[in-house]
């Protein structure tokens, strides 16, 4: 029978009964009626909601005797019903009751369950339950049956009807909750009806059901929160159901779901309540117990049901907000400190605002700590400090940093009074019983400023802490050379210390061939106990010595592993080598897969998360997961946490960038995440709308410091020798990555580049900025195009990511060189950008466009040109490419190869100087329209530039001089020149501006080593002459006016020569043919400003005799090349006969050539050494036989300059053997004329000025080496020399001691590996063999000099006592009886 049928009849039964009265006589007859009418039907369920039409009202009496009526009528039924099926009456009584229940909330047309009820629903439902009360009071009613039942059902029951049993006292919220065994399927029934009851429309009259709903669902809630907290401490327990319900029930916390249907401030307040709950709850550990365990409690450790939660309840709050709700907790409640810690670590991880906030919390707890002096919060700060430092470098500072910020100088809190110094040791000390071994290293090791005075209670706390050290079996003594001090990780032991020592050590000892200071000054005992030990483990030593082996052999020549220790590492290598050669393949262990697939499953998730914004907040803890990943990866390192690390320089060798295979796979893993997250995100949204997710993951990679080596060097593999060949996506990727990595430079090194070249080091020192401006060169065709394509991407990814940032902001974020790049590039290749300025709003800059595979990539550089923020950026000094900056990447081009034509550089250069640099002011690297100005700053960048080189054979650069540069220099000295003659008629500064600035470059260069500073020099210098050859010749020499005769001035080019250029000259007295023909070519253009061309050379030439004979020098030596130009240009120029002085260089020639081919007298015209330097060179052009020997002593200087020269310059084509038997028959000439020689090799310094023309053209080096000279010609000594001159003793002497002196610093002297097999050493002047040779024959020849020769020897006896004593012993024994005699010979005078 139908519900609707069964009632109606019901109720026609019950109007009849009224109408017939006189049929039943009493009430128990009309009951007995009715049941027999019931059990024809069959329908307990209408009868369960039909009854209450019974209750009429009818008066206070009439009501009770039919509720009476009703009950009774209930009751006899159901028991009735019970009986005959054999069930109790209340078990019948629930099950019917849940029947109506599940037909009440069937939904009517909507196909999905909706949390309220209609009106219908509610009237329906409210009759059914006034029954159950009523069943509930006569006993007739099962609760527990009531809950299985209800859990039974097909479709679970309507979030209000389960309010209204709540609400009506039949059955509380929990007790139904807590019936159910599926504890997941209940959660899951909660939550979903509470988030449907959120997305419900919004209507007025429902707004206080729903917030009670609200109030029942949140007060279980609560009482739930227990159960999750108490899981938190044995998830691995517990059974999966349970922990997929308690995840499951944290979905009540997601915000989202609630939006307008709870007020904020109540929402607040709730999960303000819940986040207090968990923070105090349960608290029985102690602050001992959070200090030896709160590592345990770090992001990636703590129960992922506790992270899930706070991350929750952090939504409801701002970072400030929650952290401000922690802090009052602290101060008002005890506390769980492993949730408290938990919590933290939560917040600093997910909060990007958290960790200037937590430092602003420490200052604030260290202040009240100190002010009151409470231990309280001194506790509270440290532990807050350590927890957030467990969470790396990327999200918090290492806990040594903050430590030294804290209370390493004087102003820190505790440097205001003794007592609260007392007071911080005091709380240090009591921490040593519970504290690990890295906290206690980072107290000795950085330990508070303390004064002087009060030295003593440092040392106390030190002692106390290193006796717990050595209970934990740490000794301070064993501590490694490169130990990390604010490792999270438990302490290291000494050996796996020593091997990251080793691995430290080898990595600076292969950049710098140098054996690192740490290893040299480390702790005996741990040098000698660990670090040998884990230098010298045997292994398969390989056929070419690789760096561990030189580093070895290093310390072996440096006595600093003993001889026993070396030979036992040595016979172990060659055992292993016998023993494990079949197993070679084996030694090398891969690294375990299974890390490597967790790292790319999280990096998958990630992608999921960032693409879709809805999730972004999950994306922090997301990267906190592969962080962990990561470093199990990687391998736990002390190093990629320390704090010394920062300071480390990172090595980088740009030309062969060499990865660690491992390194390299990871490095590539994260860069392609990094690239396809980007890319994924953007097909969905622009950059600003992308949130922090990539700057997050970028400052992750970044607090992985053991990888940053690995990724720079990445990095330069892809940017600098594969950049051309990246496609588009590759280049937007690591556009982007380089401006997150300059988000994150705070957290990067240094980065010490070696660029190949012979530059300074302190200049190879590069910060992050700048080591992008090495990878990006532009030299090609291609580099341009890689290079523009790049910089574009990441200034205009830069300005899309960031819009609404103020331009002190951005500048504070741009890398400097990549807006420098473009601002060389996009003038270069656009005419139009030549000519822009600023136009605001004519081109808009869209991700999308930029991000088009197909986007021209000049269009697309000009677009980013024209925007007007790009240009405010240039108009900042920091961003502003300047004329210095400009020359040196026009200077890397390759002409043959560059993108521009010659014709178009020509056009760029003309535009770029003339237009551009000339007239721009100096602020903004410009020169003021100063053509000086800019002709230094050229000549200056070129040799900068140039210096960067490397040196091929002696005195020859690989590169030339960039010919289009060097040709607008010429153009620029030319009209200065010009310039200044039009204003005054002549020339008049005071001094030549070229030699100034070669002069001013040549002063205060610091040098590391004496070698290095000689060898700069030389180059230098080499670098100078090629300037000044490739000038106009004229510009060596300037005119001046004196009354009304015009002069020419040559003093700085002969100062210049004097001082600087002729130490550089192979030769030793004549400079290189280029300069000597280019001063003489410019001295007869010169001549022509002056009256009187022929007397004005004349004049210059005479001068030349005394202030630089080097340059006369030069022309004799280089004359039958230099004649011929110089008469033609004299004759184009004046017509007229030669000036005097160069004819009279021309007869001197003749004269030589001619006696050496007749025999006949050589006449003397001028200098007689012009003459002999003639007859020299004339000599060795022609090698003519049977010669008359006249000018002989300089004629043997200038042999002894070729016999040195054989020596140091072999390339130079001048043979040593040929030189020296020349050299020897001349001092045979001068030793059968009896002609003094001696005083030859004595420089004007020391006494003797006979020869100082001669000295003064030799360079420094071939005056150095004139003891070498003098030693090589010991065959023809004769023995009256030594009775003949009183001086060749002393002179012999004091050669020998510069000898030995320069063998013992290692300078000038040439190399030993010259000297042939089979020849002499002694004769083709090999330095060791020529210093014996020396010994010996001052050994023989100090007998045999007389008395008075050794008169004068007193100021060389001490230099000859330190370096030769037991020459000195035979000197003063033969020494006195002669200082006698000369004694009484000086008395005569």
């Amino acid at each position: 029978m139908m519900a609707g049928a069964g009632g109606s009849e019901l109720r026609a039964l019950l109007g009849r009964a009224r109408k017939r009265r006189g049929t039943f006589g009493s009430g128990a007859e009309l009951c007995q009626a009715a049941v027999q009418l019931l059990d024809r039907h069959q329908n307990l369920n209408d009868l369960l909601l039909e009854v209450e039409d019974l209750v009429k009202p009818a008066g206070e009496s009439g009501k009770e005797h039919q509720e009476a009526l009703s009950e009774s009528f209930i009751v006899s039924v159901l028991q009735e019903q019970a009986s005959r099926l054999g069930v109790p009456a209340a078990v019948l009584a629930a099950k019917n009751a849940v029947t109506n229940i599940e037909q009440i909330c069937q939904p009517s047309a909507s196909p999905s369950q909706v949390p309220l009820l209609n009106l219908d629903q509610r009237e329906r439902l409210s009759c059914l339950l006034q029954t159950v009360k009523d069943l509930l009071v006569n006993n007739v009613f099962s609760r527990s049956h009531f809950c299985q039942e209800i859990w039974k059902m097909q479709d679970l029951p309507v979030l209000e009807a389960v309010w209204h049993l709540h609400r009506g006292n039949i059955i509380g919220l929990g007790e139904l909750l807590e019936s159910n065994p599926d504890a997941p399927a209940v959660v899951e029934w909660l939550c979903s009806s509470l988030c449907a009851l959120c997305e419900q429309a919004e209507e007025p009259s429902q707004d206080t059901l729903r917030s009670r709903f609200f109030r029942m669902a949140f007060s279980k809630c609560q009482s739930w929160e227990g159960g999750v907290l108490d899981a938190v401490g044995k998830e691995k327990q517990e059974d999966v159901f349970t922990l997929q319900a308690m995840r499951f029930w944290l979905n009540v916390f997601n915000v989202s779901i609630y939006r307008s249907a709870v007020h904020p401030d109540s929402l607040q307040q709730f999960f303000r309540h819940t986040l207090t709950e968990v923070l105090t709850y349960n608290p029985l550990l102690k602050v001992s117990d959070a200090i030896r365990m709160q590592r345990e409690w770090s992001f990636t450790r703590t129960c992922s049901l506790l992270t899930a939660l706070y991350r929750k309840l952090f939504v409801a709050f701002s970072a400030k907000e929650s952290i401000c709700q922690l802090q009052q907790v602290l101060e008002t409640h005890e506390v769980n400190w492993q949730h408290v810690l938990s919590c933290v670590s939560v917040l600093v991880v997910c909060q990007a605002e958290a960790e200037q906030l937590f430092k602003d919390l420490l200052s604030h707890l260290l202040i009240k700590a100190f002010e009151n002096y409470d231990m309280e919060n001194m506790i509270t700060a440290f532990l807050i400090a350590r927890q957030a430092a467990l969470e790396g470098p990327a999200v918090f500072m290492p806990y040594s940093e903050w430590f030294k910020a804290s209370f390493g100088s004087a102003g820190g809190q505790h440097g205001s009074s003794k007592k609260a110094l007392v007071f911080l040791f005091e709380f240090l000390s009591e921490l040593v019983p519970f504290e690990v071994a890295p906290y206690l290293k980072v107290h000795i090791m950085y330990p508070p400023f303390v004064p002087s005075k009060h030295r003593s209670i440092l040392l106390e706390y030190i002692t106390l802490a290193k006796t717990r050290l050595a209970d934990l079996k740490v000794a301070i003594e064993d501590m490694g050379l490169y130990e990390d001090l604010s490792s999270t990780d438990e302490a290291v032991q000494p050996q796996g210390q020593a091997l990251r020592d080793v691995e430290k050590a080898l990595q600076i000892f292969e950049n710098t061939r140098k054996i690192p200071t740490s290893v040299i000054e480390a702790r005996r005992p741990y040098y000698i106990s660990w670090f040998l030990p884990a230098l010298l483990r045997p292994r398969v030593l390989p056929k070419a010595p690789d760096v561990c082996m030189a580093f070895i052999d290093s310390l072996k020549r440096a006595d600093k592993i003993p001889s026993n220790l070396y030979s036992t590492y040595i016979q172990a290598c060659c055992a292993m080598k016998e023993k494990m050669l079949q197993d070679e393949s084996k030694v090398e262990s891969s690294h375990s897969k299974e890390p490597i697939e967790q790292l790319k499953a999280e990096l998958a998730e990630l992608r999921v998360l960032i693409v879709d914004q809805a999730k972004h907040e999950d994306v922090p803890a997301q990267i906190a997961l592969i962080s962990d990943r990561l470093s199990s990866v990687l391998g736990h390192s002390g190093d990629e946490n320390d704090t010394a690390a920062l300071s480390t320089r990172i090595q980088v060798n740009v030309f062969d960038p060499k990865l660690e295979p491992c390194h390299q796979s990871v490095v590539d893993l994260l860069l392609t995440s990094f690239c396809q997250n980007l890319i994924a995100a953007s097909y969905f949204n622009p950059p600003d709308r992308q949130g922090p997710c990539l700057s997050l993951f970028v400052k992750m990679i970044c607090g992985h410091r053991r990888l940053i080596p690995a990724l720079l060097g990445r990095l330069c593999q892809l940017i600098y020798h594969q950049g051309p060949s990246l496609n588009d996506a590759h280049i937007l990727g690591l556009a982007a990555f380089v401006i997150h990595l300059s988000e994150s430079r705070s957290l990067i090194p240094e980065v010490e580049a070696d660029l190949g070249i012979s530059q300074p080091v302190a200049e190879k020192v590069l910060s992050i900025s700048e080591y992008w401006s090495c990878l990006l060169v532009c030299r090609t065709k291609e580099s341009f195009s890689f290079c523009t394509r790049f910089c574009t991407a990441a200034i205009s990814y830069l300005m899309c990511k960031f819009p609404s940032f103020s331009r002190d902001d951005l500048c504070a974020l741009v890398p400097p060189s990549l807006v420098k790049k473009l601002q060389y590039i996009v003038p270069r290749l656009s005419l139009e950008a030549r000519g822009i300025t600023c136009e605001e709003g004519k081109a808009d800059l869209s991700w999308s466009s930029l991000s088009c595979p197909s986007l021209n990539y000049r269009r697309a550089s000009l677009c980013l040109w024209k925007q007007a923020r790009f240009q405010e950026l240039l108009k900042e000094k920091a961003f502003q490419l300047s004329f210095r900056e400009w020359l040196l990447l026009e200077l890397e081009v390759h002409p043959e190869e560059d993108i521009l034509s010659a014709s178009e550089r020509q056009d760029f250069h003309y535009w770029a100087i003339y237009q551009w640099y000339l007239p721009a002011p100096s602020a903004s690297g410009g020169c003021d329209g100063d053509l000086e100005k800019a002709c230094g700053i050229i000549i200056n960048t070129i040799l900068d530039f140039s210096q960067r080189l490397d040196l091929g054979s002696y005195g020859q650069l690989k590169m030339s001089v960039n010919p289009d540069i060097l040709c607008k220099l010429q153009e620029l000295v030319l009209e200065l020149g010009c310039r200044r003659k039009s204003l005054s008629g002549c020339s008049d500064a005071k001094s030549h501006f070229l030699f100034k600035i070669l002069q001013e470059r040549l002063k205060d260069r610091k040098h590391n080593s004496a070698l290095g500073e000689q060898l700069w020099r030389q180059q230098e210098l080499l670098l100078h002459r090629r300037i000044l050859v490739g000038l106009p010749a004229s510009a060596l020499i300037m005119s001046c006016r004196k009354g009304k005769k015009t002069t020419l001035d040559c003093e700085d080019f002969f100062h210049f020569v004097n001082s600087e250029l002729k130490n550089v000259c192979s030769r030793g007295y004549a400079l290189p043919y280029d300069i000597t023909s280019h001063f003489f070519r410019g001295l007869l253009n010169a001549s022509l400003d002056c009256e009187e061309a022929a007397e004005a050379v004349n004049d210059v030439l005479t001068t030349c005799q005394t202030k630089c004979p080097i340059v006369l020098l030069s022309a004799v030596l280089w004359w039958p090349r230099l004649e011929p130009v110089l008469c033609s240009q004299w004759k184009r120029l004046f017509g007229a006969p030669l000036a005097g002085e160069l004819e009279r260089l021309r007869e001197c020639q003749s004269s030589a050539t001619g006696f050496l081919s007749s025999g006949g007298v050589f006449p003397l015209s001028g200098p007689p050494w012009i003459s002999a330097a003639f007859l020299h060179c004339t000599v060795q052009q022609q090698s003519p036989r049977g010669r008359e020997r006249n000018l002989l002593v300089s004629l043997l200087f200038f042999s002894l300059m070729d016999l040195i020269s054989a020596k140091i310059a072999p390339k130079e084509g001048v043979d040593f053997q040929t030189s020296l038997e020349w050299s020897l028959e001349i001092l045979q000439c001068l030793e059968e004329r009896g002609a003094s020689w001696p005083l030859l090799f004595q420089s004007a310094e020391k006494g003797s000025r006979k020869y100082f023309v001669l000295h003064s053209a030799a360079s420094a080096c071939h005056s150095r080496l004139l003891p070498l000279a003098f030693y090589s010609l010991t065959p023809g000594f004769d023995h009256e020399l030594l009775a003949r001159e009183q001086l060749f003793l002393y002179v012999a002497l004091d050669l020998y001691l510069q000898l030995l002196q320069l063998f013992v610093e290692g300078k000038d002297l040439p190399r030993t590996d010259q000297v042939g097999q089979g020849q002499d050493p002694v004769e083709h002047g090999d330095p060791v063999e020529v210093i014996s040779k020396a010994r010996r024959f001052l050994h023989a020849a100090t007998p045999r000099c007389p008395a008075r020769s050794f008169g004068n020897l007193g100021p060389l006896l001490a230099a000859c006592d330190q370096l030769d004593p037991e020459l000195g012993a035979i000197l003063r024994r033969s020494g006195p009886a002669a200082a006698l005699d000369l004694d009484e010979e000086l008395v005569l005078f």
